[in-house]
């Protein structure tokens, strides 16, 4: 009995298969058969809104990984509704963005706005037009209320019930709390999307159910101009926009088109459609697109052949992707460039299902720019003289598990964690050491001075399980001093003799007490090797734009605190 108590009852070492004694109700069984701290509700709901669902991992399916989360949504929202609004709105807002994409937070804006809970439903109602920024958004957060909100009768047995004083006000608000001109902008940028279930949309099906008042001529001309009552050529007079669409609609010729971007600066989304099929007509656009615009249409002007070999463009639209005050000036971040990269490169797309897959040959004066964009478009930092580990897991399932982004597949976990490590070692002002580990420890691959195009053909793994509690043991071993602990992982440790949690105990009593740790998460699924009574832990999502800030935030404490 004494034996195995010893064995087996200890609470500074226990195996990663079995709870920690004494902590069973906060831990869970991972999907590697490991154990992990449960996440509370509103960190799983944080994680969902940032990392989303997109794509299969090594343990788990898209579809379970979406049902998961859409039932966090739902636990969060009769939690405190309140709460789960403020963060949807918190991260779908950001800047720079935090969010891979903007879908789960219109997710949970629609689930708000279904809520039982009327303050729940009139916060939401409050916040559409801040998570529903353009046509595409409102498409899709329709889509997700009709898909929840319904009435009995119509085809298929149920009808949508959009209407009632809450969605009047959240539809209303669409087109009111804004500049007139600027709502008429956005949708002529877009008359007309489809929602997630392939039903089309326009934002004049909202107005038709809101039936704001209007308080001015001018939002008067700008509801007929939505509803189809008045036309951009009657409104022209009231609204600006209306006026370079009108001229950009009559070009029905690339010569007319160049015309008219070169005298009125038109947004490439007031153009006909069939002028938008013509090289010459994007080469006139790359002066005028905003930064952004410009790196999403990369792989469209590749493919209609405004970029190619001995392309006119190539020069301009590299000078404009590598201009550092205009990259600052656009707020564009390196998280951003990186997702810009791995999508070019990977030459194909398929941002909706129901589309054919678009494929383009990448050039490589445009891969190259993007790479020096990447390095250009990192922010000053505080700069903090500590010592920081940065661990990335390499085990099988961080190498088997790819990211999705837009339909394009951007490499394994993996690779996307080292160029976050990488990030890491640009913007930290102390010393900065990388390693890798799956059940043992290993130097990283990486260097501060690779480009994007070079992590992207690292491989570090052998396929072997998980055990993260060799990051803090190796530290202990050496008597490395550390501030920070950065560990980037799927959180599916399983393979040691001790938790990961139990070893940074071992470290701090042995080496630094005051050595924190972050656990930054590659995959959403609701647990962390963290323990969350710990006060130097925090758990963040390892897709996060702002994760360096956060290393500085909060492992900079640590490096001015006192020793013991």
């Amino acid at each position: 009995m004494s034996n195995a108590l010893s064995r087996h009852g200890q609470t500074h070492s226990t195996p990663q298969t079995s709870p920690i004694p004494g902590r069973e109700p906060d831990m869970v069984q991972n999907a590697a058969g490991g154990y992990a701290f449960a996440k509370d509700l509103f960190e799983r709901l944080q994680d969902f809104l940032i990392l989303g669902t997109e794509g299969n991992t090594y343990y788990a399916d898209e579809k379970s990984r979406t049902l998961q989360n859409v039932q966090v949504v739902h636990d969060a929202i009769r939690a405190d509704g309140l709460r789960a609004v403020k963060l949807a709105v918190e991260i779908s807002t950001a800047r720079p963005a935090r969010a891979v994409k903007n879908f789960p937070a219109l997710y949970t804006i629609a689930a708000a706005l279904c809520s039982d809970d009327l303050a729940t439903r009139q916060a939401a109602a409050g916040s559409t037009h801040l998570v529903a920024r353009t046509t595409d958004h409102q498409a899709h957060l329709f889509g997700y209320v009709k898909s929840m909100k319904g009435k009995p009768g119509g085809r298929n047995g149920r009808s949508p019930s959009v209407g009632g004083p809450v969605f009047k006000r959240a539809w209303t608000n669409l087109f009111v709390q804004d500049r007139a001109d600027a709502v008429a902008y956005r949708y002529l940028k877009a008359r007309s999307r489809k929602t997630g279930d392939g039903e089309p949309f326009s934002p004049r099906d909202l107005l038709r159910i809101a039936k704001p008042v209007p308080n001015s001529e001018v939002q008067s001309t700008l509801f007929g101009l939505i509803s189809g009552k008045v036309s951009p050529m009657e409104a022209s007079g009231a609204l600006a926009s209306c006026k370079s669409f009108y001229e950009a609609q009559l070009a029905d010729t690339p010569a007319k088109a160049v015309r008219a971007i070169n005298a009125y600066h038109v947004p490439w989304e007031f153009l006909p459609t069939e002028v938008l099929k013509h090289p010459e007509v994007w080469e006139a656009l790359v002066p005028h697109l905003g930064m952004t615009a410009l790196i999403r249409n990369l792989s469209r002007m590749t493919q209609i052949g405004t970029l190619g070999p001995f392309k006119r463009a190539n020069r301009r639209v590299a000078q404009r992707l590598t201009d550092q005050a205009e990259l600052h000036a656009a707020r564009i971040h390196p998280f951003d460039l990186l997702l810009a990269l791995k999508v070019y490169e990977s030459g194909a797309a398929q941002p909706n299902l129901k589309a054919p897959v678009r494929t383009w040959d990448p050039v490589p004066e445009i891969v190259t720019a993007l790479n020096e964009a990447y390095v250009k478009s990192f922010a000053v930092c505080d700069k903090i003289p500590g010592n920081l580990l940065v661990a990335v897991d390499s085990s099988g399932s961080m190498q088997g598990t790819n990211v999705q982004h837009g339909g394009s597949n951007l490499g394994s976990a993996y690779r996307m964690a080292l160029a976050f490590g990488q990030i890491l070692m640009r913007t930290w002002g102390g010393q900065v050491h990388m390693v890798d580990f799956d059940q043992e420890l290993r130097r990283s691959p990486l260097r501060a001075d690779m480009t994007l195009s070079e992590i992207n053909r690292l491989h570090n793994g052998r396929g072997w399980g998980t055990d993260a509690s060799v990051v803090m043991r190796w530290a202990t071993q050496h008597r490395h001093f550390v501030d920070g602990f950065v560990l980037i992982t799927d959180n599916e440790s399983w393979a040691g003799d001790r938790h990961a949690s139990q070893a940074l105990t071992e470290y701090r009593r042995t080496v630094n007490p005051n050595a924190r740790v972050i656990w930054a998460a590659t995959v959403p699924n609701g647990y962390s090797l963290g323990d969350p009574t710990d006060p130097g832990m925090l758990n963040v999502q390892g897709f996060d734009s702002n994760l360096a800030t956060l290393v500085s935030s909060f492992i900079g404490p640590a490096v001015r605190a006192p020793m013991g």
